[in-house]
């Protein structure tokens, strides 16, 4: 090989090298991410979203998402105020803002550092915390305001570079024992409401009852009182009638007379008293 065709080679290969170093030296930074520009390992800036360049073996970039990172953190041990032991599973929503992956690098390097050595420093202490002013009891029964407290706290504590978006208690795990005797706390609770309902029926049945009784009572003594009435009009009205036929009587002589009459059955009476006289009869009207 002659050194005019090992010459072709070495330009042919540095022209190659040339052309990977200058197309590799332009990226792109999606628009979740910012890039950090370092030249000879100092930052110089910020890159935003799309197409830059970069000096080549002069300036690197790395990226850092601002997109929402979710951590969990599973069986973080906690104690109640009146000292229930429990687990809970905790898990927190942030993110980092744009304005701030400068600082980010400078402080922390990557995500991982600052979940590392702020997020994660401070959930569990503040979770113990803020659990612990909760009766096991009231700490299911409102877990709303435990979760705004534990979030509350966790956003106080956590100043720096990062954005706590929202905490959620996703689990709440009471050892065996203590859930057992909640489950039959629970169980006796039911039945004494059951019992309560039962009672509630049977006071309404009855109220119903006597109700019903009062109404029959009271429609005995409505007709008791008619009947008494009806009783009281017949009894006055035959009083008047009989007022009437003793004055209309008493009034006329010839209307007694007409009334013996048609109270006589023709039949003459056998006994007649001493001295009597035997009542007169007209043989020619016979």
């Amino acid at each position: 090989m002659t050194s005019k065709t090992i010459g072709s080679l070495v330009a042919a290969l540095t022209g190659i090298v040339l052309l990977f170093v200058f197309f590799g030296s332009w990226y792109t930074v999606d628009e979740t991410e910012r890039g950090v520009l370092l030249r000879n390992g100092a930052l110089v800036g910020v890159v935003e979203p799309g197409l830059s360049f970069k000096t080549p073996f002069i300036e690197s970039v790395r990226l850092i998402s601002v997109q929402s990172q979710v951590t969990a953190y599973e069986d973080l041990q906690a104690y109640s105020k009146d000292q229930q032991s429990a687990q809970l599973k905790v898990s927190v929503s942030w993110h980092i803002a744009p304005s701030d992956v400068a600082k980010v690098y400078t402080q922390f390097k990557d995500l991982e550092g600052i979940r590392d050595r702020m997020i994660s420093r401070q959930v569990p202490t503040q979770v113990e915390n803020v659990f612990g002013k909760f009766n096991a009891v009231a700490a299911v029964q409102n877990r709303v305001q435990l979760v705004n407290d534990i979030s509350t706290a966790i956003k106080a504590t956590i100043t720096g570079p990062v954005i706590i978006d929202s905490v959620q208690v996703e689990n709440i795990d009471f050892s065996d024992a203590y859930e057992k005797a909640i489950e039959a706390r629970m169980a006796a609770e039911v039945q004494v409401k059951t019992r309560e309902q039962q009672l509630a029926t049977e006071q309404v049945q009855a109220q119903i009852r006597v109700t019903q009784a009062q109404a029959e009572a009271d429609s005995q003594v409505a007709q008791a009182k008619a009947d008494a009435l009806a009783t009281e009009l017949r009894g006055k009205a035959e009083a008047e009638a009989i007022k009437a036929r003793a004055q209309a009587l008493a009034s006329n002589q010839n209307l007694v007379e007409l009334t013996k009459a048609e109270r006589w059955n023709g039949v003459l009476p056998t006994t007649v008293l001493p001295n009597g006289a035997l009542p007169f009869i007209d043989i020619k009207n016979q």
